[in-house]
């Protein structure tokens, strides 16, 4: 690990200045359950580590505002899992919270920090997308509002501007009745990196959402509106599987994603129709 300068501002301002003044040799620590590894393994040499967790503005909290569930920077998976309303109007992202890493991890592991880290294998990433989710950014030119579909770029890179930090994840409460479910492909049980990550959504008004990660530089969303049924090969067309990833092939991704695509489809659909 490089030597780096430690600073942990006690208000928003304060945690900008320092973002902007260091620009792309400043990282943000919330979690640390990536930043700790990269710094140990010198995949980020930071000149300083900027430390969110005493912004009151960012301590954890999932507030229900206007029709729209608030979820803080600094709130936790192991939060996120315990949230009622979570668990009621977005179970596929509860289910998808409850699986990432261990109990030690998602006690620590922030909802917004598996969004920024920008991977495609981000568990909650498409969760997230098949709501709708926005991101909340605040920088030296103010607060703005980004759709999660547009914050990432590919692996690693998103459209956060330098000085800009992530404060908090908005989802609109869906506008009609609503089923929805999360799956995902690894090797093994436990803690792993999955080869095919998916989530899906079907509306009692006929529109249907699926989301899919680990299968090109970014996760990607689709939808479809009017009750017709949903062209899966065709938005299954716009993957991108690395042909060197030691998780798996391409063609087995391939199968595994028609495959948790059914499945998960069919279990959003009986959510739907149980109320769930």
């Amino acid at each position: 690990m490089r030597a780096f300068s430690y600073a942990r501002p006690g208000t928003l301002d304060e945690a900008v200045a320092l973002l902007e003044e260091f620009g792309s040799d400043a990282r943000v620590l919330a979690g640390g359950t990536d930043l700790i590894i990269r710094l140990r393994d010198r995949t980020l040499t930071p000149r300083v580590v900027v430390d969110i967790k005493r912004i009151p503005e960012l301590a954890p909290s999932i507030e229900l505002i206007d029709r729209v569930l608030r979820i803080s920077a600094g709130t936790t998976m192991t939060d996120v899992l315990g949230d009622v309303i979570v668990r009621r109007s977005f179970p596929a992202l509860a289910e998808a919270a409850s699986i990432i890493g261990s109990v030690q991890i998602r006690n620590r592991a922030t909802l917004v920090g598996n969004q920024t880290n920008a991977s495609p294998a981000a568990d909650t990433a498409p969760t997230l997308l098949i709501y709708g989710a926005v991101l909340v950014l605040v920088g030296a030119r103010g607060e703005r509002r980004v759709a999660l579909d547009d914050f990432f770029v590919r692996s690693g890179v998103t459209t956060l501007e330098p000085g800009e930090l992530v404060t908090a994840i908005e989802i609109p409460m869906p506008s009609t009745a609503q089923g929805s479910a999360f799956t995902r492909r690894t090797r093994r049980r436990g803690h792993d990196l999955a080869s095919v990550t998916l989530a899906a959504s079907v509306g009692r008004d006929g529109s249907t959402r699926l989301a899919y990660g680990s299968l090109g530089p970014r996760p990607l969303v689709f939808s479809s509106v009017g009750g017709s049924e949903p062209p899966l090969e065709a938005w299954f067309a716009d993957m991108r599987p690395s042909p060197t990833s030691m998780r798996a092939s391409p063609e087995y991704r391939s199968a595994m994603l028609r495959v948790l695509a059914n499945r998960a489809l069919a279990t959003a659909r009986a959510r739907l129709e149980a109320g769930a």
